[in-house]
């Protein structure tokens, strides 16, 4: 079997079991981009292929430090052994760890920054929606505007102008979604119909 095979037909699948903001659509993309930045930074793109499948599987065991829990689980793996020095893996799940959006310290490798930018999906649509739906799993029997206050403060806190999430490869993406999002923060009505459409 392949790296890319046993990726694909042992790892991936475990995304099923997670929240709908990190199914198995969530971690594709994340390798996607982390492909396309591995090639553009000139890193080893089966390295950073590794490191975007396992940077949230740690969310079976838990949500706040799921990314510690990730880069542990990347490193028991006996498999990747097959095709990683010890090395390597360490420097895997060390980007592993560095994925983070509330990391207050910069990735430690060029890894970490491809794998926190990649994961970095800033399309205002999805992370306004994973934000309510963190809301409805919360308290399932919310009504629209206790959700969208709840929403509205964790966006602002987390992309506003000072939020907590740090774009470290400025890649051109996510700067330019980033820019949207804290448009559409400035307009907190026109954030809230836009919002309601999105749990219809």
């Amino acid at each position: 079997m392949s790296l890319d095979e046993y990726i694909h037909s042992q790892i991936l699948p475990r995304y099923a079991a997670f929240d709908k903001g990190h199914q198995r659509d969530h971690a594709d993309a994340v390798i996607a981009e982390s492909l396309k930045l591995a090639k553009e930074h000139g890193a080893d793109e089966r390295m950073a292929l590794v490191i975007a499948a396992y940077h949230d599987l740690g969310l079976a065991v838990d949500r706040e430090s799921h990314h510690i829990h990730s880069g542990e689980i990347l490193l028991a793996d006996r498999r990747l052994r097959e095709w990683f020095t010890e090395e390597q893996l360490l420097i895997m799940r060390d980007a592993v760890e560095d994925h983070r959006a509330s990391s207050k310290r910069p990735p430690r490798t060029i890894y970490g920054a491809i794998v926190a930018e990649a994961d970095r999906q800033l399309e205002p649509e999805t992370i306004i929606r994973r934000a309510l739906f963190f809301g409805l799993q919360e308290k399932p029997d919310a009504d629209f505007d206790w959700l969208f206050e709840r929403a509205y403060v964790h966006l602002v806190e987390k992309y506003g102008e000072n939020g907590y999430m740090k774009l470290w490869l400025q890649s051109e993406r996510n700067v330019r979604a980033l820019q949207t999002i804290r448009a559409m923060l400035q307009d907190k009505e026109q954030l809230r119909e836009f919002s309601r459409k999105l749990l219809v």
